[in-house]
């Protein structure tokens, strides 16, 4: 991908280069983890043991409180798939080693979301037979590309989204999949639970479940790489950090948006400051939607907030 600087009315293009070594890449990405992916460091370098005889290249904790492995290569290769993939079927017979982990790093009040575990492979190219293979597969992965420029600029793009529950027009959307009352029942393993935003709207009044819709075809009308990622308690609209959280509840539909409320101007009443009040989700402003009215004076607030993030 070219990249321009601009001198007036005048294009220089900017020349590309690569980072020396794949650990200085390693080392920027886990500096700013909570820049570029919205996680939390636990690990680098992170040993599977002697049997496994791996090491995984980062281990970090999503805003979501998912698991996240990341692998990184400065050149094409097909092994930074299958090596990720392998790390993941790791992870999921070695909970406890992570969990050790997170408590080592983080703390000991951390909650773990086991529903969903981020795999994220960063290199400059793919080839079409990886990300064929990846796409067969419907891994639980994430592809990534990057540009490093000599003007120290770092462009980074996905090109393979994993799978959350697939976001689709209200005809063609599977109603196979587990939703919040099954989610809920004590008797299920929690990291097989497959979340929906039919599980979060089921049950809710009429016009409850279509402003909710309405939210949701404005937000992934905003970039065709949005993804919407149902949880537990919430639906996350994100690209590679969350963006809009939302919770649908009988009479109201509360939004967290990732913008500092401090820095916004002229907010309107159905907002509020939760910087410091817990909640679940993430994003420190907070939006309450009663009915369509209200999502039309949100809209703006919404597309600052992608623009902020996503864009």
């Amino acid at each position: 991908m070219p990249l321009f600087s601009v001198d007036g009315r005048g294009l220089a293009s900017v020349e590309q280069t690569n980072f020396p070594t794949e650990k200085v890449l390693q080392g920027l990405i886990e500096a700013n983890l909570s820049t570029v992916f919205g996680c939390r460091f636990v690990a680098s370098e992170f040993s599977t043991g002697i049997q496994h005889g791996g090491r995984i290249d980062t281990l970090a904790l999503s805003e979501d409180g998912n698991p996240v492995i990341i692998e990184y290569k400065k050149v094409e290769s097909s092994e930074l798939i299958n090596q990720s993939l392998y790390y993941l079927a790791w992870l999921k017979d070695h909970k406890g080693d992570f969990e050790v982990a997170v408590k080592k790093s983080l703390g000991g009040n951390v909650e773990i979301e086991w529903s969903h575990i981020r795999v994220i492979c960063i290199a400059p190219n793919y080839k079409k037979f990886d990300l064929h293979a990846a796409q067969v597969r419907g891994a639980d992965i994430e592809l990534w590309t990057y540009r490093f420029f000599k003007n120290q600029t770092l462009f980074v793009e996905e090109v393979l989204q994993r799978s959350y529950a697939p976001f689709a027009s209200r005809g063609t959307r599977s109603s196979g999949q587990v939703g919040m009352d099954a989610a809920t029942d004590g008797n299920i393993d929690e990291a097989t639970v497959t979340y929906t935003f039919e599980g979060h709207v089921a049950g809710k009044p009429a016009n409850i479940q279509e402003l909710a819709i309405a939210v949701e075809d404005f937000i992934m009308g905003l970039d065709p790489a949005m993804e919407e990622a149902p949880k537990k308690l919430y639906v996350a609209y994100k690209i590679s950090r969350n963006i809009v959280c939302m919770e649908v509840h009988r009479q109201k539909i509360t939004l967290f948006l990732s913008l500092n409320p401090k820095e916004q101007a002229d907010l309107p009443d159905i907002s509020r400051d939760v910087s410091s009040i817990g909640h679940y989700g993430t994003g420190d402003l907070e939006l309450t939607l009663t009915n369509l009215d209200d999502l039309e004076i949100a809209k703006p607030l919404i597309h600052r907030a992608y623009e902020n993030i996503g864009s």
